[in-house]
């Protein structure tokens, strides 16, 4: 299971990542001007849009549920690159730069994908895609709620550990979805 996970995973990544610097060769790296929390604030938009289209069984703009997963697992590695980036770090960055620095990030994520895969059996696979939505809609309101303590938190492990299980969260659904799923929107 574990290689079929990961080979799940890499291609799943492999299309976030193609996208993502597609956008950066288009956009640069606008991404730079965003404070943490409008970051979790996209993040927010892009779940909620996700939740209300599964509850509607309908959607009036084109792009679909699971663009907004790969829009997710995008924002979660800006948020992550920004909190890694020096605060002296240019807002323009090279696309080399963005390419490795999202590779670096990925690949964190992806050990503790399978720190967690270890110990939980891999469980994601028996979860509906709409409680995985819910989750990743949890971990928005602690990481919000973190953000508005300034990080002062008593047992939370912080904003990042909420970014990098959303990450995951997304990759999840976006791997049932390839596999024919139902119950995505």
């Amino acid at each position: 299971m574990q290689t079929q996970t990961q080979h799940e995973y890499d291609q799943v990544i492999a299309r976030c990542r193609a996208l993502f610097l597609a956008k950066t060769h288009d956009y640069g790296t606008a991404w730079r001007i965003l404070r943490l929390p409008s970051v979790t604030d996209q993040l927010y938009i892009k779940a909620q849009r996700i939740r209300s289209i599964q509850e509607k069984g309908t959607q009036l703009v084109a792009d679909g549920v699971e663009e907004e997963f790969v829009a997710i697992i995008n924002y979660c590695v800006i948020a992550l690159l920004q909190l890694h980036l020096p605060a002296d770090a240019p807002l323009d960055l090279p696309t080399e730069e963005v390419a490795a620095a999202y590779d670096q990030e990925i690949e964190a994520n992806r050990q503790l994908l399978f720190a967690k895969n270890h110990d939980y059996g891999e469980a994601w696979r028996q979860m509906r895609i709409p409680s995985i939505t819910d989750i990743i809609l949890m971990k928005l309101h602690r990481t919000k709620q973190i953000e508005d303590l300034a990080g002062q938190t008593q047992v939370s492990e912080g904003v990042e550990a909420n970014y990098r299980d959303m990450l995951n969260y997304a990759v999840f659904v976006l791997i049932k979805m390839e596999l024919g799923e139902v119950g995505a929107a």
